[in-house]
């Protein structure tokens, strides 16, 4: 597909990095592509060593009296960044849309998120636990913060991943440097800008750049931790990478979650459930139901029913008002998804919808695609393809429908949909997932801990879990008999 370089003159093109809470501009830049026509919106600063080098020292400086802030005024604080998104939610709307592709109604859904992320992150706190406190002596476990942190975020929700890294970190008293995808950094850029007014100069940084700036982070022997959410692949990277000074790592990775549908499903109505379970977002989404497990008896008839549903929703430009899902955000991942429909067509897979993708279609577009009951070990089924092509799966019985769903080394969501309450909880239990959602999908609160099975991730998000991962534990005993120096 041609890529067209023609810049569109509406947006604002000033998208400096911040460093110790002052905008730097770099000689090298790099162009932020419209996924929904492959212009040119923007071109943002590619870091340099000597960039990342700058904002450590800015953030490890600041993380001094930062850390000795008291917790009430960093809450206020990270609150107040939340209002601040608020107020500014049109222009990150469009911005969004425009260096994402979503559709105004995903929009929405992310950057209002993200205001009420911080905003309740910021009622968090991890209060001192007193273990013993006689006459003899006092022991305390707390909560110390680590230090500077590193936060490496996706161009799938570029706003709303970031926040849930730096919402935590600035409540339990860190500083933190935000390194956005190279695909998507334009929000995070301009989020990280808007709000230096609100905090200490170095407590909260972003800088810009390639694969080489992630791997200096990681290597980085002044970040404490790395907060990364990506591809399994690279999280593995991260993970060998922070191992050389022993950092700590949260982990968020990729996942081919099950979705098992029972036989006493109404196919009418689980239908448009299921249909956006696995399409929202453009299926650009790690908790994505990306293996559709129907039962036999009412396979053919919850088939049907999604293919009915799927004709009737809009792929197009988000811009457009009545566009109900974008294109593919990068030519990386619309060519990765390409892979997919090419190995379907060539295996001879029946494709109950969809198929084949236009190379004309003006942007990264692709079709919704609905493969009909493809081999367990094809790579559709096997693999994540992070795009609207999703495979549709027979089984008769419930042991091994279970199995089928474990069968992957990824375990990060799985849904069950049916009418029995019972059997759709006792199948739920026995899924090897960190999430898993019953006759309901993609409900998460900043209360509720979010984190992947086996390689679907390291660590936690979210809730007092997620919290507790941006500090050490300490414990201090005291022995109160004075005559011990004196």
């Amino acid at each position: 597909m041609t890529v067209h370089t023609q810049s569109r003159g509406n947006l604002d093109t000033q998208f400096p990095m911040t460093i110790g809470g002052d905008p730097v501009a770099t000689a090298d830049t790099a162009p932020v592509y419209n996924p929904a026509t492959t212009e040119i919106i923007a071109q943002v600063p590619v870091a340099s060593r000597g960039d990342l080098d700058a904002a450590v020292a800015a953030a490890k400086s600041a993380f001094v009296t930062w850390s000795a802030t008291p917790l009430e005024e960093r809450q206020a604080i990270v609150a107040a960044i939340g209002d601040r998104l608020e107020a500014h939610a049109e222009e990150f709307l469009a911005l969004l849309t425009a260096e994402q592709g979503k559709p105004r109604p995903m929009a929405e859904w992310e950057v209002y998120g993200s205001v009420a992320w911080f905003r309740e992150i910021a009622t968090q706190s991890l209060d001192e636990e007193i273990l013993v406190d006689d006459s003899e002596r006092r022991v305390i476990s707390r909560h110390t913060p680590l230090g500077v942190v590193g936060a490496i975020v996706p161009w799938n929700f570029p706003i709303l991943l970031a926040v849930w890294k730096i919402a935590p970190a600035l409540v339990a008293g860190n500083t933190i440097i935000v390194k956005p995808s190279p695909f998507t950094p334009l929000c995070d850029l301009k989020l990280v800008e808007l709000v230096q007014d609100l905090l200490p100069p170095g407590v909260l940084s972003a800088v810009s750049g390639d694969d080489d700036l992630g791997k200096w982070m990681t290597t980085h022997p002044d970040i404490a931790k790395i907060a990364f959410t990506g591809s399994t692949d690279t999280g593995r990277h991260v993970m060998s990478s922070a191992a050389g000074t022993l950092k700590r790592i949260t982990l968020e990775l990729g996942g081919n979650d099950p979705a098992i549908v029972l036989g006493d499903v109404d196919p009418v109505k689980v239908a448009p459930q299921i249909f956006w379970a696995a399409f929202q977002n453009n299926a650009q989404f790690c908790n994505a139901a990306k293996r559709i497990y129907i039962h036999d008896s009412v396979y053919d008839a919850v088939r049907d029913e999604l293919v009915k549903y799927a004709r009737t929703v809009k792929v197009g430009n988000g811009a457009d008002t009545d566009t109900q899902l974008g294109p593919i955000q990068n030519l990386q991942q619309y060519e990765k998804v390409g892979e997919y429909f090419d190995d379907c067509a060539a295996n001879g897979y029946t494709f109950a919808l969809g198929g084949e993708i236009d190379p004309d279609a003006g942007g990264w577009f692709v079709p919704v695609t609905l493969v009909d009951n493809p081999p367990e070990d094809s790579r559709l089924v096997a693999e994540e393809p992070f795009g609207p092509i999703l495979p549709l799966l027979r089984w008769t019985d419930e042991a091994d429908v279970i199995a089928r769903a474990n069968d992957t080394i990824w375990g990060l969501g799985a849904t069950v949909w049916g009418e029995d309450l019972e059997a759709i909880e006792r199948i739920g239990r026995q899924l090897e997932a960190g999430t898993v959602w019953l006759n309901e999908v993609h409900q998460y609160s900043p209360h509720q801990v979010f984190g992947g099975h086996k390689q679907s991730g390291i660590g936690a998000e979210n809730s007092l879990h997620g919290l507790a991962e941006y500090t050490n534990n300490q414990t201090i005993t005291l022995n109160k008999a004075r005559n011990v120096v004196s």
